[in-house]
């Protein structure tokens, strides 16, 4: 949804009605309404899963730009794929994969995975920690942010965050780590907006104990933060449980430890959880010696490396189709940076700048490449690295407004400056997604309006998932009315709301498409 657009929806819907002036703020508007319904979270399924190749990954032998063979064969002989036994792309000769990505592959040729040229960011920082702080926090190199990407994200959708969550609307958590840490990427303006787990089967048992009143005093405050958080991984343990058990049958994963995590994440998304944001991982990519096998160049440690992220990442994607959410889930890998262009004498590469990235699901716009292949000087220098096309930094942004359907606005608040859009997925969110707010028939009717004990609501479904509630001037959910999937279509239902005390309350629907609300009165009995 795009809040301002729904601010203006929510604030046109009250014109016709009639309030105390105790119910009302200095703008006419009822006290705290507007907020609360600006701050419910986008109503979307959708859901990112992130890779992180850590170490910096060596693109020129990931992807390899066959036209360029010639120079960059001069540039590293010694680690070169032979070019026969680089694996071709549909549509392209001159662009093809190292020989162990056959997963990746097959996943292209299907149109599942878009390859994005040369990705990175400005004055690239050659450090490790330093790298990947700016990959998970999305700053400049020379900006040092506390704050993460995912955690600024989810953060803006749900506002408050730790403070009375897990609750009946967002039972489940926003962010998931798979691994024993947390990693900057998911911390927010005050807390981490995520939880790290390891596999479901090890997480803890949670605790229904009620922890005795702090002290009022400042050790008091950071103990009931402490026990607030204590107490919401012991709730989302719980789910975490719950939805892992629910799946029993899964497509085969390669008994490795991306598999491993990638295999959980199924489990959970299929299970039912409403987790937005998933981070898996992988080490090993700081290849700056015996990166091939000298007698081979296409074995090796970065052969393995690579085998084992495209046989998963695969794995995945058959799995999600299998458990039928494949058109919820978008994946994406990112390294903190890429090689230099040079290989070194240690049968390896050193830290360089830009480097490929691979974007993959079922709404990806793929089977194709995005950029130019780099171009290779015939006399290249230890020194000199590739030259960026993209800053990831856009590849976020098209994320975020294009598959979780944030506004320019919103976008720019969580990126913190404004970004090139990308086309990366095939129908998104940017083609129409809102409602007009100001359209002559908005889609949510209410009869009779003041109602009884019984209301007849009359709704727009747009084809997805579709909930209606009925809430307070404070902002608090009384009632939810619906929560079912129907085709595109109207349609008409007659709720019981005899247990709704006698006041003045807002309808809201939300969807995949937006969110709307209009003004309803529960007349006295």
């Amino acid at each position: 949804m795009k809040r301002s657009t729904f601010l203006k929806t929510a604030g046109a819907a009250l014109v016709p009605l009639t309030l105390t002036p105790a119910g009302l703020d200095a703008k006419g508007q009822p006290k705290g309404i507007l907020s609360r319904l600006a701050a419910l979270a986008t109503n979307t399924d959708h859901v990112l899963v992130l890779i992180d190749l850590a170490g910096g990954n060596d693109g020129l032998n990931t992807v390899i730009p066959i036209d360029q063979y010639s120079n960059l064969s001069k540039a590293r002989g010694n680690v070169m794929i032979p070019q026969n036994k680089i694996l071709s792309l549909n549509g392209t000769l001159n662009t093809g994969l190292h020989p162990s990505l056959t997963g990746l592959q097959q996943l292209y040729n299907n149109g599942k995975l878009k390859i994005i040229q040369n990705v990175g960011y400005p004055q690239q920082n050659f450090s490790h920690f330093r790298s990947q702080d700016i990959w998970f926090s999305a700053s400049d190199s020379t900006e040092y942010l506390p704050t993460g990407f995912a955690g600024r994200y989810l953060n803006l959708e749900y506002p408050g965050f730790p403070t009375n969550y897990p609750n009946v609307s967002n039972p489940d958590p926003l962010g998931i780590q798979v691994g024993s840490l947390l990693s900057l990427m998911f911390m927010g303006p005050v807390t981490n907006m995520g939880m790290a787990i390891s596999y479901p089967k090890d997480v803890f048992s949670p605790t229904d104990s009620i922890p005795d009143t702090a002290p009022t005093s400042n050790a008091g405050t950071q103990l009931t933060y402490v026990r607030t958080i204590s107490s919401q991984t012991a709730a989302y343990n719980k789910v975490i449980k719950a939805a892992a058990t629910k799946i029993t049958t899964q497509k085969p994963y390669p008994n490795s430890e991306l598999g491993k995590q990638l295999k959980v994440v199924s489990q959970l998304i299929a299970g039912g959880l409403q987790t937005r944001v998933y981070m898996v991982g992988i080490s090993g990519f700081d290849t700056h010696s015996n990166q091939v096998d000298k007698s081979d160049t296409t074995k090796g440690n970065h052969a393995n490396l690579l085998k084992e992220v495209g046989d998963a990442i695969a794995a995945f994607q058959a799995d999600i189709e299998f458990q039928g959410v494949d058109s919820r889930v978008l994946g994406m890998t990112i390294s903190e940076f890429g090689r230099r262009i040079k290989s070194n004498d240690s049968v390896g590469t050193d830290h360089g700048a830009s480097a490929p990235m691979f974007v993959f699901g079922t709404p990806v716009d793929g089977g194709k490449i995005l950029g130019t292949n780099p171009v290779i000087a015939s006399n290249v220098g230890v020194e000199d690295n590739l030259t960026m096309q993209y800053d990831f930094r856009s590849i976020y942004s098209t994320i975020i407004k294009d598959w979780f359907c944030l506004s320019d606005e919103d976008a720019k608040t969580v990126m913190l400056k404004d970004f090139n859009f990308l086309p990366l997925i095939k129908n998104g969110c940017s083609v129409a997604h809102v409602r007009d707010p100001f359209a002559a028939d908005p889609g949510l009717k209410c009869y009779p309006n003041p109602f009884g004990s019984r209301a007849e609501i009359v709704y727009d479904s747009s084809g997805y998932q579709t909930k209606i509630d009925l809430i307070d001037t404070s902002g608090r959910i009384v009632k939810n009315v619906l929560d079912e999937h129907k085709p595109t279509g109207r349609y008409k239902f007659e709720a019981d709301m005899s247990d709704v005390p006698p006041g003045i309350y807002y309808l809201s629907m939300r969807s995949i498409t937006g969110q709307m609300a209009i003004p309803v009165q529960k007349a006295p009995m």
